[in-house]
């Protein structure tokens, strides 16, 4: 399996990344090593993260503020959107 992060993931990333390096960019750093880490996983365990609150959809917890939302398809997984965890959604 492939792993492809869609245009609005890899916006919502960076933009997240940006917010947070204002205030910490150490934490900044730890957050998307770990973000991308957990991204980089998936294709060896795709239903490792419960299911998604979207239909067709799953979820990793990467850290209690933030949600990796993805879609497994039959050869490729999909980042649909990193989102921290009290924003509403869908």
């Amino acid at each position: 399996m492939r792993l492809v992060w869609r245009g609005t993931a890899l916006n919502d990333l960076k933009a997240i990344i940006s917010y947070i390096a204002e205030r910490n960019v150490a934490a900044a750093r730890r957050l998307q090593d770990d973000i991308e880490a957990c991204a980089e996983r998936l294709p060896d365990h795709p239903f490792m993260y419960r299911r998604g609150r979207v239909a067709g959809t799953r979820e990793a917890v990467v850290h209690p503020n933030y949600i990796l939302v993805y879609h497994v398809g039959e050869d490729v997984i999909e980042i649909v959107n990193v989102m921290h965890s009290r924003r509403l959604y869908p």
